[in-house]
């Protein structure tokens, strides 16, 4: 019976207290503060805005399943990544353009070329796949070296960008065969 005596004296020497008195450190409730957006990346959150959960998630390594921001991705300085490409498509036999696409465009252009849509049929020519891989193999090889060729104007007029006018020097100067032969 004494010891409940005690509990309740307890209770109201802490109920004595003034109560303009900040309640403790541990008790403080955050409250949010508005700010204005200008727009762009929102603003970096320091240490003192950072809740308990955050070091709990920090702490076990991972949490990425709720919510939260995804991780941001490592950004390259510019040229790297066109390096990297270049070396990767240099490595690699494989062509670039995709076959059905291309097969689709040689088609309709065959389709545009005949005269006669009565001997053939609605449905056109029939195509082999290997021919229409013969054709995709030339196309590319075609193209490359014309970009080949439109790099070098543009080197020569001492830009890096290739524009339009340096692809139609290319075409000129490799004159009316368009270096097919």
């Amino acid at each position: 019976m004494a010891q409940t005596v005690q509990r309740g004296k307890r209770r109201q020497a802490a109920d004595d207290s003034p109560p303009s008195s900040p309640p403790p450190a541990a008790k403080r409730r955050q409250t949010a503060t508005a700010r204005k957006s200008t727009g762009g990346r929102p603003p970096a959150r320091g240490p003192s805005d950072a809740g308990p959960s955050n070091a709990g998630r920090r702490a076990s390594g991972g949490g990425q399943g709720q919510g939260g921001d995804p991780p941001r991705r490592k950004r390259f300085r510019p040229g790297t990544v066109a390096l990297r490409e270049i070396r990767k498509y240099q490595k690699s036999t494989d062509l670039l353009i995709r076959k059905l696409p291309f097969s689709r465009v040689v088609r309709e252009i065959a389709l545009d070329m005949i005269t006669d849509t009565v001997e053939y049929g609605d449905n056109g020519l029939r195509w082999q796949s290997s021919a229409i891989l013969a054709l995709q193999e030339a196309t590319e090889a075609f193209l490359v070296h014309m970009f080949e060729d439109a790099n070098l104007c543009a080197i020569h007029a001492k830009r890096v960008t290739v524009m339009q006018r340096d692809i139609q020097l290319a075409r000129r100067l490799r004159g009316s065969s368009g270096g097919l032969a």
